[in-house]
């Protein structure tokens, strides 16, 4: 063909190579739009659409892949020192593009996720919708929304990351995940009653998934060593510092969880307005008073209610007032008694000498 090429139109070998390079491509992308139409017109199911065309673009590039090498391996031969040199060189500045090629691979054959998977890498949670030879696409879910709903955006994750970073399936071949429910319930309850209530609940929420649990479980154990011997629902108590928790452990579907815990939830709640002997607990504070008479009596008149040490200290503080006021009180007499005396002797003889009758004439 590229003879024939250089003779008809006086082309070098590398001008002949780049045609029938372009013709190639051409003729590929046209096998690839005629098949992908023919299939999106014939088939309504858009997975089987999404498949078939993921399929044909695959086989498309590979023998777009094979054709031009085979163009182009004399050529090659020619310049194998240049092409190394640049290989390398472009190797260290591609790194990541590199990688996530790889990674690309690695997906495809060891299969960490496939489309419509569940799964969180590297902090990010959603459902696969698409992977391509660069990144894979996910619709988020969790992040600002709870219990595992969608968000509504759009994620792309590396390929590089299959093979980086660790990897979370939540569908991957056993497809059911556990889920807990916490009740708390106060001190005075009957904790009891408080278990069956969540028993009921659970079995009434997901007690049908067993079997269908089962089932897949032993599908999945020619691939994994998976080993569960307990599926039905559980609870298990605990007792906290402020409340008496009673934990239910159900077996839900991965897409399910928040379907799931909603319908546990409102058993519970309609079962527990029925029930007197049970009572939710919530954050409280109390206050225990040993003799509430004595407390309402000591408002009405703290004096007469003081306690002992203050009577005992304030009768300490009236002694040295005693004390106090005696050595004054001694001291004074004697010295008035003294003072006293002194005067008096001289009020006496002036009283004698201004008492005394004048002689007689």
């Amino acid at each position: 063909m590229d003879g024939w090429l250089r003779e008809t139109f006086d082309l070098t070998g590398t001008q002949a190579n780049l045609v029938l390079s372009v013709l190639v491509i051409l003729v590929l992308v046209a096998v690839w739009y005629v098949v992908v139409r023919s299939i999106t017109h014939r088939v309504d199911d858009s997975s089987v659409w999404y498949l078939a065309r993921k399929t044909t673009s695959y086989i498309v590039a590979l023998l777009a892949v094979f054709a031009l090498l085979w163009l182009w391996i004399g050529a090659l031969r020619q310049a194998a020192t240049f092409l190394g040199l640049f290989a390398a060189g472009v190797a260290i500045a591609l790194g990541d593009l590199l990688r996530n090629i790889a990674g690309w691979f690695y997906i495809l054959l060891r299969r960490p996720w496939r489309v419509d998977d569940r799964i969180e890498v590297d902090g990010v949670a959603g459902d696969v919708i698409d992977i391509r030879v660069f990144r894979t696409t996910l619709l988020e879910i969790g992040n600002w929304v709870d219990a595992d709903q969608s968000t509504g955006r759009i994620v792309h994750v590396p390929n590089g990351k299959a093979m980086t970073t660790t990897v979370f399936n939540s569908t991957e071949g056993f497809g059911f995940i556990w889920h807990e429910v916490a009740l708390r319930v106060s001190f005075e309850s009957d904790w009891q009653r408080a278990e069956q209530l969540m028993l009921d609940a659970l079995t009434e929420a997901g007690g049908h998934t067993i079997e269908e649990a089962q089932a897949r479980i032993r599908r999945t154990a020619q691939a994994y060593r998976i080993r569960y011997t307990h599926l039905t629902p559980t609870a298990y108590i605990a007792v906290h510092e402020d409340a008496v928790i009673v934990t239910g452990r159900i077996l839900v579907d991965a897409r399910r969880r928040r379907a799931v815990d909603q319908q546990i939830w409102r058993s519970l709640l309609l079962a527990i307005a029925e029930e007197p002997a049970v009572e939710i607990a919530y954050p409280t504070s109390r206050t225990y008073l040993r003799d509430p008479v004595r407390l309402a009596d000591a408002r009405e008149d703290p004096a007469a209610h003081a306690a002992p040490g203050d009577d005992a200290r304030t009768g300490d503080a009236a002694g040295e007032d005693a004390r106090t006021s005696e050595a004054p009180a001694g001291d004074a007499p004697g010295e008035d008694a003294r003072t006293s005396e002194a005067p008096a002797g001289d009020a006496a003889g002036d009283a004698t000498s201004g008492d005394e009758p004048p002689p007689p004439s």
